[in-house]
């Protein structure tokens, strides 16, 4: 009953890590000396202290609990007095005075490190010397505390949603270098270019038929004729047509004068069914005896794509081999192949000149336009087209 009655008596007991301290109390040698107006001469024997606070004897004024104070902490460091500024507010008064605790506020960093080390070096029973003190004064003793696991960093939705946004937009950003650089690689080692091309369509040239004067043309430039057509009318002094045929009999210089003094006009046609690229003679020009006068493309005739390649290219310029056609003035490249390939005219060269036919016919008006000619070669695409060839 005794027994029971105790264990009644006593429900306020608690276990032992439910009141520990949160900081270790040490008696050391130390003083604190107030600051402010008439506490100039108030100094104090430290009883403890810890790095949350400390506390002290005091009977030269009376102290109010939950008072804030400024002051000095006082030590003794080889041979050399040592104060460091600290705020505390008085949290506990027992017996009139007789024993005062206080608890430190607005610690700064210096001031934490310089408190930790006198006391780990009291606890430890090592020396405490100005050089150990200036060394921790200069490091820096503090981490930066971690961001929540729970609450996103501290951002809120819209704080992520923008973060999460900016980390995509540089993923793209990467993405696209990461392609366009893998692009330019792929054009520079695996595709063959053409120095230059063009869509080219065989024309017919109508030249004088004697030396004479063209007098007027009858169509205009990229107008279309019919085969026969007459294209323009030019003059032929009589001379000039029978000064090969006269007898010498005839060669009389009354009979040049006379002969000379007439013309005899003439037409130039057409020899197909053409459209008029060039008048290279203007109206009123005498031209020479076999000079062309008028450039004709046919209307029906199939134009084909001109390209120049570098020798070196020429284990795959080679006829039958597929290429891609970008003509200018067109969005969507053409599927062609190589009909033939011939040097430059005159011997060797250092190009290779190449006619390709396009899947597609080109168009008669395209004749002339600029063009782009490229032929793949990824490795591997040969041994392909035989693999798919035999399937088949």
């Amino acid at each position: 009953m005794s027994t029971a009655t105790g264990v009644a008596s006593n429900s306020n007991i608690v276990h032992e890590s439910e009141a520990q301290r949160q900081y270790a109390r040490l008696k050391m040698p130390a003083k604190v000396r107030f600051l402010g107006p008439n506490r100039e001469t108030l100094e104090s024997e430290l009883l403890d202290l810890s790095a949350g606070g400390f506390s002290f004897a005091n009977s030269a004024h009376a102290l109010k609990e939950g008072s804030h104070h400024k002051g000095k902490l006082v030590f003794q460091v080889d041979g050399l007095g040592m104060a460091i500024d600290v705020e505390f507010q008085v949290r506990s008064v027992q017996g009139e005075g007789k024993r005062v605790g206080c608890e430190f506020h607005n610690l700064r960093p210096r001031e934490v490190a310089a408190l930790r080390y006198l006391i780990t070096a009291y606890t430890s029973g090592e020396m405490v010397t100005m050089g150990d003190m200036l060394n921790t004064l200069q490091r820096d003793n503090f981490a930066k505390a971690r961001k929540g696991k729970g609450a996103g960093g501290g951002m809120g939705f819209f704080g992520r949603l923008r973060a999460l946004t900016f980390s995509l937009a540089i993923f793209l950003v990467g993405v696209g270098a990461f392609t366009y650089i893998l692009n330019q690689l792929y054009q520079l080692y695996f595709v063959t270019h053409a120095d230059s091309a063009m869509v080219n369509l065989p024309s017919q040239v109508v030249s004088m038929p004697r030396e004479g004067v063209v007098q007027a043309a009858l169509v205009k430039v990229g107008g279309e004729v019919a085969k026969g057509a007459p294209l323009a009318t030019f003059s032929a002094t009589m001379l000039d047509v029978l000064k090969n045929n006269l007898p010498e009999g005839q060669m009389t210089p009354d009979n040049i004068e006379r002969l000379f003094s007439k013309s005899l006009q003439g037409t130039l046609t057409s020899p197909c069914d053409c459209r008029v690229v060039a008048q290279l003679v203007g109206d009123g020009q005498p031209a020479a005896k076999g000079a062309p006068v008028f450039e004709l493309l046919p209307l029906e005739g199939q134009a084909t794509i001109e390209a120049r390649f570098p020798y070196k290219t020429f284990a795959k310029v080679q006829p039958g081999a597929e290429v891609n056609v970008q003509v200018a003035g067109e969005s969507v490249p053409r599927v062609g192949h190589i009909s033939s390939v011939t040097l430059q005219q005159g011997g060797l060269a250092s190009d290779l000149r190449v006619s390709i036919l396009t899947s597609e016919p080109l168009a008669t008006e395209m004749a002339g336009r600029p063009a782009e000619v490229t032929i793949d070669g990824l490795p591997g695409n040969l041994l392909l087209d035989k693999v798919m060839a035999a399937g088949k």
